[in-house]
């Protein structure tokens, strides 16, 4: 039997049903390397860059070793921002599907610490969350660590990169040191070198950056005359690229809000995503991207942390990153799940420097390109295909994908037809719940969930 083949491994019954249900077959190179010693319970230190299935790597280790009939916290993941911490959990909920009444709970700032406390006192089998709030329930006494087995820390050079450290040190003084321990890191800088010497002193290392998982995208990098002419050369390569959704990089939320400024008065469909942002922009922005509402998002790396669009085709370096480092991260956006990705770079003359750093930290080396003719800015930018509902009303109203479907589909008014084969991805929240819709019938759609009834009741709905 192929050791590439997940049927490879000694798994559970019901990890082996669910993934065989979503169509996992072969494993990818991060998988093949750290998933056999994660399942033998050793220690793993791996490196690899965003998209590799690392995610997915843990997931099932821990889910594979889970005590369904004890509900205390058995797993701890670390994660450094909300959005990648829902990421996933979402994606370890997905791999659990087939295991009855596995528990996880996502806990992280800028929501209510009750309502994140009363899902922990109903038991729970995995924690995920950021190292700011679980430190918070520590102190508060509303998190128990006493059961942990399975410490994992993700994405573990971006936590360091936000001034983690300390926080970091204070948690893994309340986890018991016999535990399983799994740090995955895109990059490997002496700070990881060192927080993999305290948190394990017998982990084996992985490392996969320029094998099968890399040769998928596309690098390619274009010099500009001035950092004047980086907004016409990016304007260019998108057009050129009319049809594909693309994530561009900025080093700093002045740049992001510039930046997707600039291309908002050309007629792109462009947001910016970053720091300064209310939390609800933040998500709404999020959801509109990964549901084809909009074209262009415009994001700093912290940010953009946690976006996980399987089919992205398309990342542009509008700067290089000052940590030449993060540039894996970025290009790892895209080219995921299989698929191939095309990673676009500007710079100029003064930047030549990290093109060499760049160089030596891939091995690979850096050829330019033509930019597109200048004729392309005639163009007129497309728009998005689809539009975003925002209904209020979700999760607390027992509301379910089928309910919203149901309500824009049925024929109770001859006058507001949409056919199903129009509605697009939907996201159920706590109080809140969003549908995109192809633009062609968003008016339509507004008015008939407004002027219609849900499971009895009025909801409120708007374009977002």
């Amino acid at each position: 039997m192929s050791s590439h083949l997940f049927s490879s491994l000694n798994l559970r019954e019901e990890l082996v049903t669910t993934i065989d249900a979503l169509g996992f077959d072969a494993m990818t190179s991060i998988q093949q390397q750290s998933l056999p010693l994660i399942l033998a319970g050793q220690d793993v230190i791996a490196q690899g860059h965003t998209g590799s299935g690392k995610t997915a790597a843990f997931g099932i280790g821990l889910l594979n070793a889970i005590d369904v009939s004890t509900f205390k916290p058995q797993a701890l993941i670390l994660c450094p921002t909300r959005e990648l911490s829902e990421q996933v959990a979402t994606e370890i909920r997905r791999l659990a599907r087939a295991i009855a009444n596995v528990k996880v709970v996502t806990v992280y700032g800028g929501t209510s610490i009750k309502t994140q406390t009363d899902s922990l006192a109903k038991g729970v089998h995995i924690v995920v969350g950021t190292p700011g709030r679980i430190e918070d329930l520590l102190v508060k006494d509303n998190l128990d660590l006493v059961s942990i087995n399975s410490l994992v820390l993700d994405e573990a050079d971006r936590m360091l990169d936000m001034g983690f450290q300390k926080t970091l040190d204070t948690i893994l003084q309340l986890i018991p040191k016999k535990r399983q321990t799994l740090l995955f890191s895109a990059t490997f800088p002496d700070e990881i070198a060192e927080l993999a010497k305290r948190v394990s002193d017998d982990a084996e290392h992985v490392s996969v950056l320029d094998g099968q998982d890399q040769v998928r995208i596309d690098e390619r990098f274009y010099e500009v005359e001035n950092d004047h002419m980086r907004i016409d050369a990016l304007a260019r390569l998108l057009l050129e690229r009319a049809t594909t959704q693309t994530v561009v990089f900025c080093n700093t939320r002045a740049d992001a809000q510039a930046v997707s400024g600039g291309l908002k008065s050309m007629g792109f469909s462009a947001s910016a995503l970053h720091g300064d942002m209310e939390q609800k922009d933040r998500d709404q922005t999020l959801i509109r991207f990964s549901n084809g509402s909009l074209n262009v998002l415009v994001a700093t790396d912290v940010a953009a942390r946690g976006l996980d669009i399987s089919t992205l085709e398309t990342v542009i370096n509008f700067h290089l990153p000052k940590e030449i480092e993060v540039y894996t991260h970025r290009i790892g956006r895209t080219g995921r799940a299989g698929e191939k990705g095309t990673a676009l770079s500007l710079f100029h003359k003064g930047e030549q420097y990290r093109m060499e750093k760049l160089a030596a930290l891939t091995g690979r080396k850096t050829t330019n390109h033509e930019l597109p003719p200048k004729q392309v800015l005639s163009q007129t930018p497309p728009r998005a295909v689809m539009s975003t509902l925002r209904i209020e009303g979700g999760k607390k109203q027992k509301l379910r994908p089928g309910d919203l479907v149901g309500a824009l589909t049925k024929n109770d008014d001859e006058s507001i037809q949409i056919d199903a084969s129009k509605l697009g991805k939907i996201q159920i929240m706590n109080r809140w719940a969003y549908i995109a819709v192809e633009h062609t019938v968003a008016k339509q759609a507004v008015k008939k969930i407004s002027a219609g009834k849900i499971k009895g009741k009025s909801f409120r709905c708007r374009l977002i």
